[in-house]
């Protein structure tokens, strides 16, 4: 109950913040990049999972422009409701990533194709610093809940800070939220002991387009699910 409490208020929080975010974050270099990826690996309509949608731009957008058929799924109702407009060609979900391939995702949310009748519905999942909000103990086991529901050899490309950081309070935005970050190194073993081989990775310095925000590195791996 506490957990989906705390993800509750990330939820109102981010609807606040709204079209804040990509004003603050308005280069998303390493997000197209692995869009390009996944276009270039990827039949035209394969369906890929967006976990933390936000707005639907840039990864929804650019994936749905390239032939593919976009689920985007956000707890915050604001953000989806952004991206409904930016891109409507997507079809778009709130829910938990937390809950998804689980029962909870029929039973809670009313989204069985999101729960265990999913295993294997898509080719592609794309999480672009939606796993930062949760703590580091949740991390992998929503990245092996990811991974049920690819299909044997779907891709993941994947966004995180490079940071040690477990769940720490930081101001964002005028609200505070939790930030989980990890080394490159853990992260790779996260995702490796989760199922998935990392065909590459790469970082990009990014200073946000606000004096409040420190520059930060950013950390995007372009993985493959194993067996």
């Amino acid at each position: 109950m506490r957990r989906r409490g705390v993800r509750a208020l990330q939820a109102v929080a981010f609807d606040g913040i709204g079209t804040g975010y990509d004003e603050v974050f308005p280069a998303k270099a390493g997000q197209l990049a692995c869009g390009e990826w996944l276009l270039g690996e990827l039949e035209p309509g394969a369906e890929v999972l967006d976990v933390g949608c936000g707005t639907g731009e840039p990864t929804a957008g650019r994936l749905v422009a390239g032939g593919l058929r976009v689920t985007g799924i956000d707890l915050s109702d604001g953000m989806l409701a952004l991206a409904r407009r930016t891109v409507p060609e997507a079809v778009y979900h709130r829910i938990d990533m937390y809950d998804l391939a689980t029962e909870r995702a029929a039973a809670a949310w009313d989204l069985p194709g999101l729960g265990p009748a999913g295993a294997g519905r898509f080719a592609a999942a794309t999480a672009f610093f939606s796993l930062i909000l949760l703590p580091q103990d949740e991390v992998p086991t929503v990245l092996r809940r990811i991974r049920r529901l690819l299909r044997p050899g779907g891709l993941l490309a994947l966004g995180m800070v490079e940071a040690d950081l477990d769940h720490a309070a930081l101001p964002f935005l005028g609200t505070t939220l939790r930030i989980t970050g990890y080394l490159r190194e853990d992260l790779e073993r996260v995702l490796t002991g989760a199922g998935f081989a990392v065909e590459e990775q790469f970082g990009m310095p990014y200073a946000p387009a606000s004096t409040s925000l420190p520059p930060e590195e950013q950390l995007f791996l372009r993985c493959r699910r194993v067996g």
